[in-house]
């Protein structure tokens, strides 16, 4: 009995690695829609990406994936996945549909935060584990390549060209300040309202691309105003653990 419930984890672990493994399928057909012009459904299997991104975590951790199968490295897959699904993709998409300046300006603005975005995922903190001060904090160093969110936002709010190109800048360089971003599922200072309100505003997300092209402003407002709250409680924390480590080398 042990040793067929042993194979059953196993099993089970295998198949949420390709649970995660599925993410890329999705980015692959997002781009395939972004090309062919159709970025509402683009959008649709960046959502489902995101969904899968937000769930496997969990389903790893409940079948101890790295101690059921543990020739298989399944924070690489992540990586890979994550890169093609809130990286390259949405990015293509802008670039492809005329949310960038057209030509080599658009190109070279599209490559910059393909750069960045390679930068932090090979970056052994850019997930940190925590601090002295805040030792049960988990956070994102840096701005976390969250483009398939901007390009939510260029699409249902109509952003023009000048508006995204800044952004997309902005954001690229937020990757290099240090930052922490709160890690919606693991940072524990109101991690109860942050899980709710995240959970409120995808399936918001989600109401908004059904109602395209012409989406109630109430529900971008209600979704803008977790990006608010978001910044801000990243940019609190940020100050919270950093003033007291800069106050001990004083």
């Amino acid at each position: 009995m042990e040793r067929r419930g042993s194979r059953l984890m196993t099993l089970a672990g295998i198949a949420v690695h390709i649970y995660t493994a599925f993410g890329a399928i999705l980015a692959m057909l997002t781009i395939m829609e972004a090309i062919r012009g159709n970025v509402v459904l683009a959008l649709w299997y960046c959502f489902a990406a995101v969904f899968i991104d937000s769930t496997d975590g969990t389903l790893a951790r409940r079948f101890k994936v790295s101690e059921t199968v543990p020739w298989f490295d399944g924070r690489r897959l992540d990586d890979i996945v994550d890169y093609l699904t809130y990286v390259f993709a949405p990015i293509l998409l802008l670039w492809q549909n005329g949310y960038l300046p057209e030509g080599t300006t658009g190109q070279l603005i599209a490559m910059i935060p393909l750069f960045a975005s390679a930068y932090q995922f090979c970056r052994v903190d850019a997930k940190t584990d925590g601090y002295e001060v805040m030792a049960e904090d988990h956070f994102f160093l840096g701005f976390p390549s969250y483009w398939n969110i901007i390009a939510f936002y260029a699409v249902v709010m109509k952003l023009d060209v000048s508006t995204v190109t800044s952004i997309l800048v902005i954001c690229s360089i937020l990757v290099f300040i240090p930052i922490r971003y709160i890690y919606p599922s693991r940072t524990m200072m109101l991690r109860r309202v942050t899980l709710l309100y995240t959970t409120l505003c995808s399936i918001l997300y989600g109401i908004v691309l059904w109602q395209m092209p012409n989406p109630q402003s109430w529900l971008l407002t209600i979704t803008l105003s977790y990006i608010v709250y978001y910044v801000g409680l990243s940019f609190y924390l940020t100050y919270r653990i950093l003033r007291p480590l800069k106050v001990a080398h004083t």
